[in-house]
């Protein structure tokens, strides 16, 4: 049995885990409660208009991190991709630690520190495994790995209770196009001297099948891109630039002149190429250009395949971009999984198109877009190569991090399900729960954020749901009613089942409440404005069968 006071290795999901998006996870080395910590990856989940209307990014609720930012030795980040560094910049003033991450990621954090009023001096460029750095207790080294972003890594995590391997979003693939393959005796060497902990990217976990190479997809896009009579338009992943270099590739050989659209994907492949992870990419052309020649002489590859209302995919589905228009005949290549959550935007921008006469090819048979996550042979494959004492699933829901445990826990490995906020001891042999910290999200709702408790979206959803009724009332110096109340009425019906104005029938029946109203209750504003509200919901209800929300502003004159 281990003493309470002994130095412990604690891993703690803030974002994550039992959640695909905004990634946080918190490892620490120490005598309890005051553990040495570090941070791998600071990432953001985006919003719908479903659940949080009107916010513009969602963060994990970092609060315990920040109260011990006294303790924390540094922030690494695995690769660039939103999930995993798009807070970056706005929590780093919180937590003021240097920033490790290697060269193309870090000209990607730079740039996100920098809009924020953080300090980009603070992005560490680091080089890859077998090189380390150091942070506290920790020795940290980045080993390289295959996914949909040039420059992905795992993490050595190397501390005096042993050695962590932090897979980050990983895939197997031995030819990715652009960036590094995955090394599997690379990854074994890693494992020569004993894992305690390997804690892996569980996404794919329910997909039996092994996963297929980037390189697979070449020959398919340039067939039809090659066959495609009109313009042809594809979209992708911003991030995805080994996809952007096939796609542009298979234009130039087409003999088409290619022209890329969005400032995401104009911005990844500039870093990509500054940053030199990306060569020997197609000459492009500007859109004023573009627009100059023949249609079935010109490739678009555009930002988008989200559906996400503001890029270049939903604008041509609503009309022209920049001066550009898609016609009958023209050809749109949907590169890309649909994201759950998303496929009512993209299939309102699938129909835009058919209606216009486009072509439209999405990849339901799986000829055009392969995963950049593991599936489950490839995970067991990992879980084989690592011998890892111990198995923590991450970057899953709930269900992926469960299955994936009992992946781990049939090959004997002792496997544990921790979501978000829950703090594991791994310092035994298997791990144990010993603490439960409170977690949560915040909100970017314009320039501020929001804790997801402080009602502000709650009562936006509650207005777009119900509507809203503001109520006014007037009194003199001797808190007379000075005049009946008047409202006014946002999403609701103007009239209601009897056939009169909604507005005048809350106001007669407000100003019969006031009629018949007591001194006390006039004169008592709260209860006077609990009546209001009850008079008004009422009214409602009666009359088009909703409960709106309820705004009572009360004046009295001096």
């Amino acid at each position: 049995m281990r003493m309470s006071d002994e130095a412990r290795l604690i891993y703690l999901p803030l974002g994550g885990a039992g959640e695909v998006g905004m990634n946080a996870y918190v490892y620490g080395y120490g005598k309890p409660g005051k553990e040495r910590l570090i941070l791998v990856d600071l990432g953001v989940t985006f919003p719908d208009m479903d659940t949080t209307p009107g916010v513009d990014l969602i963060f994990p609720d970092i609060s315990w991190l920040i109260e011990r930012a006294d303790r924390l030795e540094a922030i690494v980040i695995t690769h660039g991709h939103e999930d995993h560094i798009g807070a970056l910049g706005h929590f780093w003033n919180d937590l003021r630690v240097p920033v490790y991450c290697r060269k193309f990621t870090g000209n990607l954090a730079a740039r996100k520190m920098d809009e924020h009023g953080a300090d980009p001096e603070q992005i560490c460029v680091v080089g890859a495994w077998p090189e380390v750095t150091e942070a506290g207790p920790f020795r940290i080294g980045f080993l390289p790995v295959s996914h949909s972003i040039p420059e992905s890594s795992g993490l050595v995590i190397d501390t005096p209770a042993g050695r962590i391997v932090h897979t980050g979003d990983f895939k197997l693939d031995g030819a990715p196009g652009v960036g590094e393959p995955f090394d599997a005796e690379l990854w074994h060497s890693v494992a020569g001297d004993g894992v305690r902990a390997l804690v892996c990217d569980s996404t794919n976990i329910f997909v039996e099948t092994p996963g297929r190479s980037e390189s697979t997809l070449s020959d398919n896009i340039r067939a039809l891109v090659a066959s495609s009579k009109g313009m042809v338009i594809s979209t992708t992943f911003a991030s995805n630039v080994a996809r952007v270099k096939t796609l542009a590739e298979a234009g130039r050989d087409a003999g088409r002149s290619v022209c890329l659209l969005g400032r995401a994907m104009q911005r990844m492949v500039a870093a990509a190429i500054e940053t030199g992870v990306l060569t020997d990419f197609p000459t492009m052309i500007n859109h004023e250009e573009a627009e100059q020649l023949p249609r079935e002489h010109v490739m678009l590859i555009v930002t988008g395949s989200q559906g996400e209302r503001r890029a270049a995919t939903a604008q041509f589905s609503r009309g022209k971009y920049l001066g550009l228009e898609l016609a009958a005949g023209d050809t749109f290549l949907f590169s890309s999984k649909t994201i759950p959550g998303n496929e009512r935007a993209v299939l309102k921008i699938l129909n835009a198109f058919s209606e216009r006469g486009v072509d439209v090819v999405d990849d339901n048979y799986g000829l055009y877009h392969v995963s950049g996550h593991a599936n489950r042979p490839d995970l067991e494959a990992v879980h084989d190569l690592m011998r890892p004492r111990m198995l923590i699933p991450m970057h899953g829901e709930h269900r992926m991090l469960r299955r994936h445990a009992e992946a781990g826990e049939a090959k004997g490995i002792a496997s544990m399900v921790a979501v978000n906020g829950t703090m594991l001891d791994l310092t035994g042999d298997r791990p144990v729960v010993v603490d439960r910290i409170e977690t949560g999200r915040v909100y970017l709702d314009g320039t501020r954020k929001i804790g997801a408790l402080g009602g502000v979206v709650r009562d936006r959803i509650r207005m777009a749901l119900n509507g809203l009724v503001m109520l006014n009332v007037i009194f003199d110096e001797k808190d007379e009613p000075l005049g009946d109340p008047w409202a006014e009425i946002r999403g609701l019906a103007e009239k209601g089942r009897t056939g009169t104005a909604l507005v005048e029938m809350i106001e007669t029946e407000t100003a019969e409440f006031m009629a018949r109203a007591g001194a006390k209750v006039l004169r008592d504003d709260e209860k006077l404005e609990t009546s209001l509200r009850r008079v008004v919901r009422q009214v409602a209800v009666e009359e088009i069968g909703k409960k709106p929300e309820v705004t009572v502003v009360i004046s009295r004159l001096a």
